[in-house]
């Protein structure tokens, strides 16, 4: 099918508002995507990529696109299936990606508006919108897939906590404002029961932040040493000790909401490369090509119904898992098998732009990076496990103690 053709089978298949959103996105993404931010953002240093990110943001901000999935009082409001649209038609026309913003739009906005205080989501969600950028401060040296054993500690101390710790594979860590901070505060409770969390500045007198070289060249990655830092009692999120069930809603949104992006991404710019690069005449290759077409159907239709079900409270505490695990694994098969049929030029090519996602079609670099999701956010097994046992009514796996 043509692009022509599946243009208009897909608006056939719309209202006629929808349609007209659609072309509403379209028309904006001509007129404001930057044609030639990949030469640009190659190779730029971190100067140029915060000063891009923070520019796109604003651009998509300024046009209502930035945050669609947040509650219309704080500038969202878009039904799902004009979410849809919106990363579709992103997608469809290259748009750089929102890796800065990532985190703020999505993990600290959900965790704010599901258990912040009034005075907390009036500080920083608009903070957000103007550009505050938010790091993740979960896992640390051993205790990355069983985050329950996180040893970062925070001790009371009048009207604030003394937290002393580390943090490790804090993705932007070093760009970031402010963190979303899980500590230890009852050393004595079980290990679920005496965590708590925190929004710490990453201004405060204490914290030092060290980028860590990953395997692509980058150092987006971070280490986050604590030593005497003093959080205000006011900067904490619900009740103390409470963490661990506060920090679902945070990863409900990196393993759940924001896949509906990522999908169109891998769904549309993603398997647009691929097919572009692969020997489409090789019926081995079409077949494969076939297979990922359908997986891909398949990721979208579950993404959206995960986002459904969510606003309408009837998502199973296993649909996150689920959606996570599937993106992860079909993204690595994906650019695994780019890099396969790339031959060498795919294998020689060792630059990408620093605004692109896990599809940009430099294969290897893509490969590498995709096991950034079957790894962090709870690797694979452990979205099994969350599957088997609250989606599936397994028992639970025996204790080692």
């Amino acid at each position: 099918m043509s692009a022509e053709s599946e243009d208009m089978h897909q608006e056939a298949s719309e209202s006629r508002a929808l349609v007209q959103f659609r072309h509403q996105v379209r028309q904006w993404c001509v007129e404001h995507i930057p044609p030639d931010w990949r030469e640009t953002q190659t190779g730029a240093d971190d100067e140029q990529f915060v000063a891009f990110q923070k520019q796109w943001f604003a651009e998509l901000h300024s046009a209502g696109y930035a945050v669609p999935h947040w509650p219309a009082e704080w500038g969202g409001g878009m039904s799902v299936a004009e979410q849809v649209v919106l990363y579709q038609e992103l997608a469809a026309h290259d748009a750089p990606r929102l890796v800065l913003a990532f985190v703020g739009i999505h993990h600290a906005a959900s965790t704010l508006l599901v258990a912040g205080t009034e005075e907390q989501r009036q500080r920083h969600l608009p903070a957000i919108l103007d550009g505050e950028i938010w790091v993740q401060g979960f896992s640390e040296p051993e205790a990355g897939s069983d985050l329950a054993s996180l040893r970062t500690t925070a001790r009371k101390d009048g009207d604030a906590y003394i937290a002393n710790g580390q943090k490790l594979w804090a993705s932007g860590g070093k760009h970031a404002d402010w963190c979303l901070l899980l500590a230890r505060t009852d050393p004595d409770a079980p290990k679920r029961k005496g965590i708590s969390y925190f929004l710490l500045d990453m201004t405060t007198s204490g914290v030092e932040v060290r980028p860590i070289r990953n395997a692509i060249g980058d150092s987006h990655f971070c280490e986050i040493f604590l030593n005497d830092v003093s959080i205000p009692a006011a900067n904490l999120i619900g009740a103390e000790n409470d963490g661990w069930r506060v920090a679902q809603a945070t990863l409900g949104a990196e393993r759940g909401m924001t896949m509906l992006e990522l999908a169109e991404r891998l769904g549309n710019a993603g398997f647009r490369w691929l097919v572009q690069s692969a020997p489409v005449d090789d019926p081995i290759v079409a077949d494969r090509l076939a297979q990922f077409e359908t997986e891909i159907t398949g990721l979208r239709g579950l993404c959206r119904k995960v986002v459904e079900d969510n606003e309408n409270g009837t998502a199973s505490p296993a649909d996150a898992s689920i959606v996570k695990l599937f993106y992860s694994e079909l993204l690595q098969r994906m650019t695994d098998f780019g890099a396969e049929i790339g031959g060498l030029p795919a294998h020689t090519e060792l630059a990408k732009p620093a605004s692109s996602g896990w599809e940009s079609g430099a294969w290897v670099l893509d490969f590498i990076g995709s096991w950034e999701w079957t790894i962090p956010g709870g690797a694979s097994e452990i979205q099994r496990t969350i599957i088997g046992e609250r989606g599936l009514g397994l028992p639970r796996e025996p204790s080692a103690v």
